[in-house]
């Protein structure tokens, strides 16, 4: 049987304790971040949730023994990839997933990366002065010329489509163009909270298109209500207002006096009665014609 360090029953307990210690767990991959922009990611998260590394087999390890008080937990075994990282928070799974890609900045390729989406130059101006630089941007495919002493980007260009390495001679140039292309920041693979895993796919919304929709659903549902009637604590009082505003309408339309119509039927008839003497004015006195002038 092979001998097992008692150091690494140790980490086991403390992953265990932290995957047990909040609702929430998340499975992030931290692989080929620098460490002082790693420092910078965990700094902006720091007070807000617990972030802690190990060799992937103890992770494993630790969500089973953790499944023994958390059901289900263990089913985050099949989101570990590459380099990773537990992160154990009270934030609901949407805000931890906003908070961990708002960590991520864009940096320089370096050449051999792949390229995660469609690499863009766009038209336009270049920091550039006349010279050997045009023939090197047209080397690695960018439409460049010399247009009135400046050294332009004729069209778009897609220097590196999604999925393809980045070659050296673009990546310099890319830099050279300050585009940076490649995305560091730790990836967030799953979120674990009270049974259920959440991917990506789920997780990555906008929140304030989202919050929008949901306004704009309740806006609805509660004009709808009102319209056919439908009483609840949040229509009853708009719905009674409805109704006491058409009952007014309706009384006033049928000429039928009560305290609330009196003063209304009254402004009513008289404005009548200047209407029909303002089509008579040859037979009024002098009384009623002061009163149309």
């Amino acid at each position: 049987m092979a001998h097992v360090a008692k150091w690494k029953y140790g980490e086991i307990d403390q992953l265990v304790t932290l995957l047990t210690s909040k609702k929430i767990i998340g499975i992030a991959e931290i692989g080929g971040i620098p460490a002082p922009q790693l420092q910078k990611m965990r700094e902006n998260i720091r007070g807000k949730a617990a972030v802690r590394s190990a060799k992937n087999r103890l992770i494993f390890r630790a969500l089973d023994n953790a499944e023994e008080k958390v059901k289900g937990i263990s089913g985050l075994k099949e989101q570990i990839q590459g380099q990773t990282v537990i992160i154990a928070t009270d934030m609901n799974p949407f805000k931890l997933f906003q908070q961990i890609k708002a960590t991520r900045t864009m940096a320089p390729a370096k050449g051999g990366e792949t390229a995660a989406h469609d690499i863009l130059v766009r038209a336009g101006d270049t920091p550039f002065k006349p010279g050997p630089i045009v023939g090197d941007l047209q080397k690695v495919g960018i439409p460049a010329a010399i247009q009135e002493g400046k050294v332009v980007i004729k069209s778009d260009k897609v220097v590196v489509p999604a999925g393809q390495k980045i070659p050296q001679d673009v990546a310099r140039m890319l830099t050279r163009l300050e585009i940076y292309p490649i995305e560091i920041g730790m990836h967030l693979h799953a979120v674990f909270e009270e049974g259920n895993i959440f991917k990506p796919d789920i997780l990555d919304i906008d929140m304030d298109k989202f919050l929008i929709q949901i306004q704009q659903a309740s806006s609805n549902a509660f004009g709808l209500a009102l319209e056919t009637g439908w009483v609840s604590s949040q229509t009853i009082v708009p719905l009674i207002q409805k109704a006491q505003r058409n009952a007014l309408f309706l009384a006033l339309d049928q000429g039928i006096i009560t305290k609330d119509t009196i003063a209304q039927l009254v402004q009513k008839a008289y404005a009548s009665m200047l209407a029909i003497a303002n089509q008579a004015k040859d037979a009024l006195d002098d009384e009623l014609k002061n009163k149309l002038t």
